[in-house]
Order: C-alpha cells, then sequence, then structure tokens
C-alpha cells in the first residue's frame, strides 16, 4: 500500500498481536494503480459494505467506567465539569464520549483500510478559520485524538453525531436519515473523485467556506443565509484584539489576564507559593522548546513577542481536565497582541485499540496529524514538554486562541440546513483520509452504488439509541454519587 501514514517507524508490537484490535498495514513497495484498486475491492470479504450496520454491545460494557479512568490522569477538581457539561443534553454526552466508542467501534467490522483518524470526528469539531493567507476555509479542527486507523471509524462517529444532533433537535427520523446520507454519500463521492486525481490535486484541495455557501444559497432560506453572512463576517473579528478585550483588563496600564475561577486561573494563583523568578524562568523554558518546534520564520515572528502572563482555562467538552492554558503575549511595538493556546495532549483514545504512536511526544503526535489531514494549518501550531511543579513530565502542543475561528449553530440549524453541514463535513473528511490513506484503495472499496451510505447510516441511528443509553448511565452514576458533577459549566 503507497500511504503516507505506513512509513517504516520504531518497532513495537502491533495492536492485533496483543489482542486489542486490527494489526497497522503492512509496507510494501508502491503498487501499481490496478493492484491498488483490486487491493481495496478485496477488502469487502473481509468486511462487505452491508456489514458497517452493524453494532452489537458487549455485556461488559461500561462507559462510565472509561470516563472515570480518564479521569485518573486529569485535574481533579475540573473533573465535575466535564461531567456537568456532557449531562447538558445527549449530544454533549456524545461529544465527551469519543473514548467508549472508540472501544466499542473495535468491536464492529474492519475494513483493514487505514487512514490518518481525526479520532474524534464528530460534527462540532469541524469548522471555519483564518488560512496563511487570510482567507476563511473549513476543515477539521480537532486532532486530541489523532492517530492512524481503520477510516471507517471516523465516518461512523462524524454520521452517528448528525444522528444524535438530529434527535437533540427533534427532527424526524426520516429527516436524520436524509442527514446522514448526505455526510457519507459525499464522503464516498468524494473519495472516488479524489482517487481519479493527481496526488498533488489532492493535497492542494481545500474548502473556501465563503465560496461554498454562495454555492448553496439556493438551497439555504433567504434568512438564514443573511444570518450565515454575518456569523461569518463576525468570525473575522475572532482575534488576539478581541480575545484581549474579553480575557483581560489592564492593572497599572498592563493587560492582565481576568480570574475567573475555575474556568480561568492565573498562574500565579495556582501556584502561589511558587517565586515569581523561578516561575518565569520556567515558563521562559517551555516557550523556548516550543518555538525550536516551528519553522524558522514563524520562530523569527514569535520573537517580536514578549510573555505577560499566563492562566489555565477549560475548555471544550471531553477535553475538560485536561490541562490547557492561554498566554498573553505582547509585541514589542505594543500594537497588536497575540493569545496562544497550549492544550495537554495525553495518550489518543484509539491508542488502545489501532497502535501506539510512532511520537514519544504526544504533542508531536497531536500536530503531525493535524498537518496530514488539515489543508492548512496553523502557523504557530508547534509543541512541547513541560515539567509541572508536582514533578510530572506532560506533553502539550500550542496554537493560536483565536484566528477567526468559527463553529456552525448546530442547535439552530434546520433539517435542510444540516444536510448542507453534513456535505461539508463529509467532503471534509474525505479529502483528510484521500492525503494520508490510499484514495484508490478507497474509492474501489467504496464503490458506486449507495450500499455503503445506507450501512452507516443504519449504524448512525442503532449507535444514537446507545448513546442515550450510556448518556442515561451517566446521569444515573452521577444519582448514585459513582460520579460527581457540577453546574459550573
Amino acid at each position: 500500500m503507497s500511504s503516507t501514514i505506513d512509513r517504516p517507524a520504531t518497532k513495537r508490537p502491533s495492536a492485533r498481536a496483543s489482542g486489542r484490535g486490527p494489526a497497522r498495514p503492512g509496507i510494501g513497495e508502491p503498487a501499481s494503480r490496478a493492484h491498488r484498486v483490486a487491493q481495496g475491492k478485496d477488502a469487502r470479504t473481509v468486511a462487505p459494505l452491508e456489514s458497517h450496520a452493524q453494532f452489537e454491545p458487549g455485556a461488559a460494557r461500561d462507559p462510565v467506567g472509561l470516563l472515570l479512568g480518564q479521569a485518573q490522569s486529569r485535574v481533579p477538581e475540573l473533573i465535575p465539569i466535564r461531567h456537568g457539561r456532557m449531562l447538558v443534553s445527549a449530544f454533549t454526552f456524545y461529544r465527551g464520549a469519543a473514548l467508549p466508542m472508540a472501544a466499542d467501534l473495535a468491536t464492529t467490522p474492519t475494513s483493514g483500510l487505514w487512514a490518518q483518524l481525526c479520532g474524534d470526528a464528530h460534527l462540532s469539531n469541524f469548522g471555519a478559520f483564518a488560512s496563511p493567507e487570510r482567507r476563511l476555509v473549513f476543515d477539521v479542527n480537532d486532532f486530541d485524538e489523532t492517530l492512524p486507523g481503520p477510516f471507517e471509524w471516523d465516518v461512523k462517529r462524524m454520521a452517528a453525531s448528525f444522528a444524535v444532533a438530529g434527535r437533540d433537535s427533534g427532527f424526524p427520523t426520516k429527516d436524520r436519515r436524509k442527514i446522514t446520507l448526505a455526510a457519507v454519500e459525499s464522503y464516498r463521492t468524494a473519495m472516488r473523485e479524489f482517487a481519479e486525481q493527481p496526488l498533488l490535486k489532492v493535497w492542494y484541495a481545500h474548502l473556501d467556506i465563503e465560496q461554498t455557501i454562495r454555492e448553496f444559497k439556493s438551497q439555504i432560506k433567504a434568512k438564514r443565509y443573511k444570518e450565515t453572512e454575518k456569523a461569518l463576517a463576525k468570525a473575522r473579528t475572532r482575534d488576539s484584539t478581541q480575545a484581549l478585550g474579553k480575557l483581560t483588563t489592564l492593572v497599572d496600564g498592563r493587560p492582565r489576564i481576568i480570574s475567573d475561577p475555575p474556568l480561568i486561573v492565573p498562574v500565579e494563583e495556582l501556584y502561589p507559593d511558587m517565586e515569581a523568578a523561578a516561575l518565569n524562568e520556567q515558563l521562559r523554558d517551555v516557550l523556548g522548546k516550543y518555538q525550536r518546534t516551528l519553522q524558522s520564520d514563524r520562530r523569527h515572528l514569535l520573537n517580536q513577542f514578549t510573555l505577560l502572563q499566563i492562566a489555565r482555562k477549560v475548555v471544550g467538552v471531553g477535553s475538560v481536565g485536561t490541562r490547557a492554558w492561554i498566554l498573553l503575549m505582547e509585541a514589542r511595538d505594543g500594537i497588536q497582541p497575540l493569545f496562544l493556546q497550549a492544550k495537554e495532549a495525553q495518550a489518543s483514545v484509539l491508542a488502545d485499540y489501532c497502535a501506539p504512536s510512532e511520537y514519544a511526544n504526544q504533542g508531536e503526535r497531536v500536530v503531525a496529524g493535524q498537518h496530514l489531514m488539515q489543508a492548512q494549518s496553523d502557523i504557530f501550531l508547534g509543541w512541547t514538554r513541560v515539567l509541572g511543579p508536582d514533578g510530572v513530565e506532560r506533553d502539550f502542543y500550542m496554537r493560536q486562541l483565536r484566528d477567526w475561528k468559527f463553529s456552525m449553530p448546530i442547535e439552530q440549524m434546520r433539517p435542510s440546513g444540516m444536510r448542507v453541514y453534513a456535505r461539508l463535513c463529509g467532503w471534509t473528511l474525505a479529502r483528510a483520509h484521500a492525503c494520508s490513506g490510499d484514495r484508490i484503495a478507497l474509492g474501489a472499496y467504496l464503490g458506486g452504488s449507495t450500499k455503503f451510505d445506507e450501512a452507516i447510516a443504519e449504524f448512525a441511528e442503532i449507535y444514537a439509541d446507545q448513546n442515550e443509553r450510556d448518556y442515561a448511565s451517566l446521569q444515573a452514576a452521577v444519582k448514585e454519587g459513582r460520579a460527581e458533577a457540577s453546574t459550573e459549566i
């Protein structure tokens, strides 16, 4: 298989050898197109297209136990916030339950065709952000769980997220199925188109969100179209200058991050007994290590900024409890600030079911996966390793806190609008997989019929049922005292 991700790495036992799941495909000489097409079609004997509808929950499933297990490596006082955010709805539960679903996906039929996975490809992990050329592009935007694995796992998580979100919005079964079918059909047809294109054309492909919205104008009601245009215009104002006004206040003429515990806590409040000089020295060392992972021109740019302050910030749903920091940087010219975000990178939820990462630093794993899957990435995307005050080393990846970032208002979507959005997500995921996996084998496997689409749409509804049961299990665990949830969300 000629695949970008299938390159030699440090030798480790495969997941299948350890009894944990499918083995990573082997590495061979670049194959002919005919051989790759045959490989894709042969995969149907291993996992027929119709088989992807199957899901049978095991008797020993314990989704709450898996979630509580994750809490062991996270900030203890933030775990109740994570559970509280997951309990808002069945969809927010789904957003935080990437690990239970990874365990479930490992029990389903597997094609053996691998790509770099997002690992958490639900519909809220797609969105718009600024490209280096200052255009709004649409792409996958969360890579905490990225790892090579069976391509259909990402497709199933994406499709099921539309089924779950559709239920939360009160959409009828018929509308939900149309939405999930739109997502999967868009994925399949895009992959087959990519299979016919030169590799460089695939790598250069990207989705300009404003142009795309204009193309879908006829399928969107005039009021919704105007609202979307306004939202995109507002996204362009979401940068470090806007964050400065929202997250800081002036103290003695200098900006300082506003304390809002437990959601935002300046580092000096978290470690009041640590000498300021020692703390600042450690922070500068961390920043220096991070800078060395950037391109030389970006290191030069970052050197034009000085670190003013750092604070812990609670972000997301599934990420809550992992350590996340915001860094306030001041430009030498004093005109425009820069906010960076450092997020802790732990082992992917897929690691026990695929194969361990080839990267020793989990932050580098995230960055490498993001570069493989995204058409264009943040110019300040890098990684580092930090020795915490507790003496534990932890891996982080860093990027800009805000750079025109925009997420679609899922809760405001009508069925027609969600179908349009589903098509965008399907195309985007296909492009990411086409760059890292064997697009020719994948296109041949998926085929020209709707069998794969129908099977995944069926799986999506079955898994939405399971998600509701798991959501109820977490509610019961909180009521019984097995888990703790906070209303401070």
